[in-house]
């Protein structure tokens, strides 16, 4: 049994829950997700593979999970960007974002996500189970196949990548 971490609107930790549980009642609960970058200023995304939980088949970022209570996030980062992308690479905390929306299988993702940058030109060897395919693509290019396409995108995804933007543009010329 996976749990997660509940927390208020503040990060205060209230407990933990079931994962299951968590997404069908809508719990807010402590999540993260890391982003990767290469050389090119190309952000690294990737298909899920379609035996997900939920939003099987979509686009998204370089990694994304729930960390575990009472380990320090920082392992929990690395050990899940290897398992679901076969590589590692130093990271670093960018910020936090609160949302709730509904997915598929009639599941409600309400997190508190902790995101985090990292800077590789490594390739990703991904575990087939999580990811079915991969690709680099250029910031400007994948905001206009997400306005065009949105259906295609996991709904983190689609909100994180306007905040992800801003915080390039603050901290880098290349976006």
């Amino acid at each position: 049994m996976q749990e997660v971490i509940l927390v208020s609107e503040k990060d205060e930790i209230l407990g933990t829950c079931e994962k299951m549980e968590a997404h069908q009642k809508g719990h807010l609960h402590r999540a993260f997700s890391i982003f990767i970058f290469n050389r090119s200023g190309e952000m690294l995304i990737h298909k899920r593979a379609l035996s997900k939980y939920h939003s099987g088949g979509l686009w998204t970022n370089a990694c994304c999970s729930h960390p575990i209570f009472n380990i320090p996030i920082e392992e929990t980062l690395q050990e899940r960007l290897l398992f679901e992308m076969g590589m590692t690479c130093p990271l670093e905390f960018a910020f936090q974002f609160l949302y709730k929306g509904e997915l598929d299988q009639g599941l409600i993702e309400h997190e508190l996500d902790h995101v985090y940058f990292g800077f590789s030109d490594d390739k990703p060897h991904p575990n087939p189970e999580e990811v079915s395919e991969f690709q680099y693509m250029k910031i400007h290019e994948l905001e206009k196949r997400v306005e065009e396409f949105p259906e295609e995108f996991t709904i983190w995804f689609i909100i994180a990548l306007p905040k992800i933007v801003q915080h390039l543009k603050f901290k880098r010329s290349w976006v």
